[in-house]
């Protein structure tokens, strides 16, 4: 379980395939700040870009550490098959502060950038999310983008017309410290991104679906 609080900036510094067919997963090493693998131990949950990993082996004086991904986690996220920036959480503790809100670290879509730019003081985050999604994505509803917890301002549908298909435009605003203590900032129109949607909108949905089901003579 997690948060969506960042507590850290680590970069994806190598990708290694685990076998040589589609079938087969990779191997990351995760390069983090100094002092981040203090308290972190093997088969110890990090959420890479709102992607719950487990830690395979640690390499602390080195500032490493490398997780083993499926080809079908690789194929339901986005950001984990390159080199680059990743945003990097541990898992909740039981007396942590609930920071940013409920977060399992599973991925729930991939959404993609259609603006991304200052506004004022802070920035703009126009995301296109996917149309399984639109029901749980609500005005000032809580959404996980590549692990960060941050807060729906807009909420638009879109019809099939629309460049990016049948769907969603959720718009987000950043402030300076949260792009500059983040992975986010890199992202710019065409990026895909990792959504998580709310955990309570999830069961919101499953009671509803149950009260809208017959009763049983």
């Amino acid at each position: 379980m997690f948060t969506g609080i960042i507590t850290g900036v680590g970069r994806i510094a190598a990708i290694h395939a685990l076998g040589s067919s589609l079938d087969h997963g990779k191997r990351l090493t995760i390069q983090t700040p100094p002092s981040y693998l203090d308290d972190v131990g093997l088969g110890d949950s990090i959420a890479l870009n709102g992607a719950c990993m487990t830690v395979t082996s640690m390499k602390p004086q080195a500032l490493e550490f490398t997780i083993d991904i499926s080809a079908e986690s690789l194929a339901k996220t986005a950001g984990l098959d390159q080199v680059g920036p990743i945003n990097l959480e541990k898992a909740l503790r039981a007396h942590d502060r609930l920071g940013g809100h409920i977060v399992s670290g599973h991925v729930d879509g991939i959404g993609t950038v259609l603006r991304f730019e200052p506004v004022g003081e802070s920035w703009e985050l126009l995301i296109h999310a996917p149309q399984a999604l639109a029901k749980y994505l609500a005005y000032k509803g809580s959404i996980t983008v590549n692990g960060v917890s941050l807060t729906v301002n807009r909420v638009t549908d879109v019809p099939a017309s629309h460049p990016q298909g049948l769907g969603t435009e959720i718009s987000i605003n950043l402030i300076p410290h949260t792009v500059q203590n983040t992975a986010l900032g890199q992202l710019g129109a065409g990026s895909p991104v990792n959504l998580e949607i709310d955990l309570i909108a999830r069961y919101v949905e499953r009671m509803l679906q149950d009260s809208r089901k017959p009763a049983q003579p």
